[in-house]
This record gives C-alpha cells, sequence and structure tokens, in this order.
C-alpha cells in the first residue's frame, strides 16, 4: 500500500492543488477601516496581491452591516470606489455585503437598501451560537421580496445540524462555504460539517472571509486537503 495509501494519501493545500486558479472569493472584509477587517488601504492592496498571486479571478469585498457596524450603503459605495482607483492588478473587483439578521436589517430590507450579488442574491449571517427568533421568516420576507438568501459560512453556526440545513436548502436558501473550514481552521467540528454539505452539494459559492493576511495564507498554504475534499471544492469553484 505504501506510507501515503496508508494514511489516506497524500494532502495538498489550496495554492499547490491549483484549485484557486481563476476562482472567485466571495467573502472577504478586505474594504478598508469600514468593519472589523483590514485598517488600511495598504493592508487591502497587499492582500489582493496574495490573492493574485494565488490565482483569483475575482474578490468579493463584503463589509459587515449590523446594529453594532452600520455601515450606510453611500458609505461603503464611497469606499469601494476609492479601492477599485487605487488597485492596479487584473483582479476583478465587487462590492456587497455581509449583513447580520438583525433588526437593521430587517429595516433595510423593507426599504430594498441592500447590496446585493448578481442582482438579487444577499449575503447574511447570524450569530455561531443562537440564531434570531424569525430566522425562517426572515428568508421568507426574503424570498418575497424577490431576493435569494446566501448564508455565509453554515458550518461555522454551532446550533444547526444536518435537518436545519436540509429545511433550508430546501426553503430556497444558498450555502456559502468559507474555505478556512475545509482546512480545520474554525476547528475540526465545522471542518466535518463543511465537508458533509460540499460533498451533498449543497454550498453555491465560495469565500475565505479574510480579514488579515496572515489568516489568508495560513488557509491557502496549510498542505491539509485530501484528494476527496480536493474534488468536490473543484466542483464547486468552477461554478
Amino acid at each position: 500500500m505504501g506510507l501515503f495509501g496508508l494514511f489516506g494519501g497524500r494532502k495538498e493545500s489550496l495554492i499547490t492543488s491549483g484549485l484557486l486558479s481563476g476562482a472567485r472569493d466571495c467573502h472577504t472584509h478586505i474594504l478598508p477601516d469600514v468593519d472589523d477587517g483590514v485598517r488600511t488601504m495598504e493592508q487591502a492592496l497587499e492582500i489582493l496581491a496574495y490573492e493574485e498571486s494565488a490565482g483569483i479571478s475575482e474578490v468579493w469585498c463584503t463589509p459587515h452591516v449590523m446594529e453594532d457596524v452600520p455601515n450606510a450603503t453611500e458609505q461603503l459605495l464611497d469606499r469601494f470606489a476609492e479601492l477599485r482607483a487605487a488597485y492596479k492588478g487584473p483582479v476583478q473587483l465587487h462590492l456587497a455585503a455581509e449583513y447580520m439578521l438583525d433588526t437593521e436589517f430587517e429595516k433595510r430590507l423593507d426599504e430594498k437598501d441592500l447590496i446585493t450579488m448578481w442582482d438579487d442574491l444577499v449575503l447574511v449571517e447570524t450569530s455561531a451560537n443562537i440564531p434570531p427568533y424569525n430566522l425562517l421568516d426572515i428568508f421568507r420576507n426574503m424570498l418575497s421580496y424577490g431576493y435569494r438568501p446566501l448564508l455565509a459560512h453554515p458550518e461555522r453556526y454551532r446550533y444547526m445540524q444536518m435537518k436545519d440545513y436540509a429545511d433550508l436548502h430546501d426553503m430556497g436558501v444558498f450555502f456559502q462555504v468559507n474555505l478556512g473550514s475545509l482546512v480545520s481552521y474554525y476547528g475540526e467540528t465545522a471542518r466535518k460539517k463543511a465537508e458533509v454539505l460540499l460533498e451533498k452539494g449543497w454550498y453555491s459559492a465560495a469565500g475565505s472571509d479574510c480579514h488579515r493576511l496572515v489568516a489568508v495564507r495560513k488557509q491557502f498554504e496549510d498542505e491539509v486537503l485530501t484528494s476527496k475534499v480536493r474534488n468536490d471544492l473543484d466542483k464547486l469553484l468552477r461554478l
């Protein structure tokens, strides 16, 4: 069998696997000085240069919007214009937002004051431990307004089990995996959930959720990907 066969095969990193070549990073916090992500334009440009070197072709800036971080839409549009003016590389930049499902979001939903991905896709999240009491109603309202919910990193929500994911998937909620979850960056529970959801084909997007260069480097360069995860992830990143 050989040494590598005995232990499940040679493992790769996201970088060495080639999976990132031409890939789209749908979740980042690299818009400078608007949330808990990067603080300066220089830091943002450094991360973009790294993603460019990794083969990433498109990056979505998805800053937090929540009660504690009530970024106004116009403010984010202005900041994004500054980033686009400063960045001179080939990576295509886009702006959306990551909305916490709280009262601030419900207000903006009613006002249709949302920065979407591809016209009608809205990146949303909840707290890691406790969902909003009206979670399903919020999703129903989004769908009735013509929006498609894209739930960020569902594998990281400790309160969710496979039945919850199945119910949301059947309801029309899309899922976005954090690449870091697949390399155990968020722990083994998140990794195992992510692998199951990936195998089922329930993810529609992938992202780094990058807040700092050191974190995205670790996620991209740790040699922990199995051949099974690599093959499943390749299908997702080519969508």
